[in-house]
C-alpha cells in the first residue's frame, strides 16, 4: 500500500520521517502514554529511531498498517501519532490507535485526526468497520473514541494486560457515515454527561468533607487499613439482615470487596468510598453506583460500622456524597432503596433530603428471595 499525505481540519497526517525521531522520543517519555500504551520501557531514542524509519515503513509496504504523524498543518509541528495498527483486507476491517504529545493536549488535536482517518480508510480503503480497544480505565482515549463516532459496546479480556493495569479492555466500533462531518461537536462533545465522567473517573479518586455535629468526616478512598473494619462490620447481625454481603464474611472477601471498589472506580461504573472519623477510622462504607443504561441516573448503598451507629454519620456523608454526584458526574437523580423493616437506613437516607416514593413489590433480591422494597430518590433540584 502506498503511503499518502491527508490535510483536514487544521492538521497534516502524512507517514512518518527519520527527522521525527527526537519528537517521538520527547512524546513517549510521557508517563501516560507509557502508562496506557504498549511503547518499550524504558523508551529509549533508538526505539523512536526504529519505529520512524523501519516499523511504519513496513507497515505501509505491507499493507498490515497505515501509522501517520499528525502535524500542524500550518507549522509541521509533530503532535501525535493517529493510524490503522491492524488491517484485515479480507473482513474490510481494521483496528485504530493513537496518542496525543503532551504538548499538544487540550486542543481536539486527536479527535481530529482519528475522525480524518476514519474518513479516509471508509472512503478510499473500503473499509466496512473501525474497531477502537483501550485497557479500562483508559477514560482519556474512550472520549476521543466517542467523539470520533464510535459506539463502545462492552469489554473483553486483553490478550496481553499491562502488569500494573486492568486485565480488561473496552471495545468499540465505527461504521461507514458515522463519522461526525468537519467542524461539528459529534457525540459526547464538551460538557455532557461523557466528557464529565472522562475527566473525573481518569483522576485518582478525590476526598470529600461533611461534618456531623462537631465531627468532621472524611469521605476518601478506601484502603487495605480499613479491612478489618469492614470485616467486622460485615460480620455484625444487622448487616447481614438487611445486606447481601457474604455471610460468613471473611478477610477475602474484604479484600475482594477492595478490588471490585478500585475496579468500579477505573472503569467509570461507580463511585464506592468509605467515610472516616476525625481520627481517620473506618465508620462506613458508601457507593453510588451508575445506571448503565441512563447516564442521568444513580443508586446509592450504604452501611455503618456498628460503633459508628447513632452518630450522624451515615446522613452526612450520603448528602455530601449525593451533591458531589449532582455537581461533579451531572446526575439528576439518585435512588435508595432498602429492604422493607430497615428502618435505620430509610431514616439516614431521609435525613440527607431523600423523598420516600413507596414501595417496590418483590422489588429486590435478598438471599435467594425476592422481597419488598421501600423506594426513595434524591434530584439534583433538591438541592436548590
Amino acid at each position: 500500500m502506498e503511503p499518502v499525505e491527508i490535510i483536514e481540519d487544521g492538521l497534516l497526517l502524512r507517514p512518518w520521517r527519520a527527522t521525527d525521531a527526537e519528537a517521538v522520543h520527547r512524546a513517549c517519555q510521557d508517563p501516560d502514554i507509557q502508562r496506557w500504551t504498549t511503547v518499550p520501557r524504558p523508551y529509549l531514542p533508538e526505539h523512536a529511531s526504529t519505529f520512524v524509519t523501519e516499523v511504519s515503513g513496513q507497515d505501509w509496504a505491507n499493507g498490515t498498517g497505515a501509522p501517520f504523524a499528525v502535524c500542524d498543518a500550518a507549522t509541521g509541528e509533530v503532535l501525535g501519532s493517529c493510524g490503522l495498527v491492524t488491517i484485515d483486507t479480507r473482513l474490510g476491517s481494521a483496528e485504530i490507535g493513537y496518542w496525543t504529545a503532551p504538548w499538544a493536549r487540550g486542543r481536539g488535536v486527536t479527535v481530529r485526526a482519528a475522525r480524518a482517518v476514519a474518513r479516509w480508510a471508509f472512503d478510499t480503503l473500503k473499509l466496512r468497520r473501525l474497531i477502537w480497544q483501550a485497557e479500562v480505565g483508559n477514560h482519556a482515549s474512550r472520549l476521543v473514541a466517542l467523539r470520533t463516532g464510535f459506539r463502545i459496546e462492552g469489554r473483553l479480556r486483553l490478550a496481553d494486560p499491562a502488569p500494573e493495569g486492568s486485565a480488561d479492555g473496552w471495545i468499540g466500533s465505527l461504521f461507514p457515515g458515522e463519522v461526525p462531518a468537519v467542524g461539528t461537536a459529534g457525540p459526547a462533545a464538551a460538557g455532557t454527561v461523557q466528557a464529565r465522567r472522562a475527566a473525573v473517573f481518569g483522576r485518582p479518586q478525590p476526598t470529600l468533607f461533611a461534618t456531623a455535629g462537631a465531627t468532621e468526616l472524611r469521605i476518601r478512598p478506601m484502603e487495605e487499613r480499613d479491612l478489618d473494619a469492614v470485616v467486622e462490620t460485615c460480620r455484625d447481625p444487622d448487616s447481614i439482615r438487611w445486606t447481601t454481603v457474604p455471610d460468613p464474611y471473611e478477610r477475602s472477601d474484604a479484600e475482594g470487596f477492595l478490588d471490585f471498589v478500585r475496579n468500579g472506580w477505573a472503569a467509570g461504573t461507580n463511585a464506592c468510598f468509605v467515610f472516616a472519623d476525625a481520627d481517620d477510622r473506618y465508620a462506613g462504607s458508601i457507593d453510588l453506583r451508575l445506571s448503565p443504561s441512563d447516564p442521568l441516573l444513580a443508586d446509592v448503598g450504604f452501611m455503618t460500622a456498628p460503633a459508628a451507629r447513632g452518630q450522624g454519620f451515615m446522613p452526612a456523608a450520603l448528602a455530601a456524597l449525593c451533591a458531589w454526584g449532582f455537581t461533579t458526574l451531572g446526575l439528576a437523580r439518585i435512588e435508595w432503596r432498602a429492604n422493607v423493616g430497615n428502618t435505620a437506613s430509610r431514616r439516614a437516607a431521609e435525613k440527607a433530603g431523600f423523598t420516600f416514593e413507596g414501595t417496590a413489590r418483590a422489588g429486590v433480591a435478598h438471599r435467594g428471595e425476592r422481597t419488598d422494597a421501600w423506594v426513595g430518590a434524591l434530584l439534583a433540584e433538591d438541592l436548590t
